[in-house]
């Protein structure tokens, strides 16, 4: 059996980067770079994902709010902010950004799919996974410990690093 997959393509592993906690409001992020390790994500893009916190987080993200968020270089210009929160005890809700070539902020791509239901859509690729598998193994060790203060920074202190 055939899967479509481009016989043009070629995987190759991106790296992905912790780049700290950012607390936007009452929540709390972990922030990762994900980007071929030598085309890492630039100043300028990192600045703008900086300056989403402020701007429409507080729209976004709600007060108690704990999650991460992956900025992903996928190509040349263009990049995915993913920020992923947990809601109602174990489920992961996401909310989905982007930038283009020279736009100057990071807009929602919910727009690219207007009334949609029971539709198939996007959500994670294969690199964002392996930043997914580690964020959820961590959510699960969080949900099974006493969810004191103590547990919440073994939790934040549980980044993954390196090849995905």
């Amino acid at each position: 059996m055939s899967v479509a997959v481009d016989p043009a393509y070629r995987h190759y592993p991106k790296h992905a980067a912790f780049r700290g906690v950012v607390e936007a409001g009452d929540a709390t992020l972990k922030l990762y770079h994900l980007a071929a390790a030598d085309a890492p994500v630039p100043d300028d893009v990192a600045g703008l994902c900086a300056n989403w916190f402020v701007e429409q987080a507080p729209a976004t993200l709600a007060a108690g709010d704990r999650g991460f968020v992956i900025l992903h270089r996928c190509g040349a210009d263009f990049y995915f902010l993913l920020v992923s929160v947990w809601r109602g005890s174990n489920e992961m809700w996401e909310a989905v950004w982007y930038r283009h070539g020279d736009m100057p902020a990071f807009a929602a791509f919910d727009a690219a799919y207007p009334s949609q239901t029971g539709v198939v859509r996007p959500t994670f690729c294969v690199w964002e996974l392996g930043i997914v598998a580690h964020e959820s193994t961590a959510w699960a060790r969080y949900l099974a410990s006493p969810r004191d203060d103590a547990a919440c920074v073994r939790w934040l202190e549980d980044i993954v690093e390196g090849a995905v």
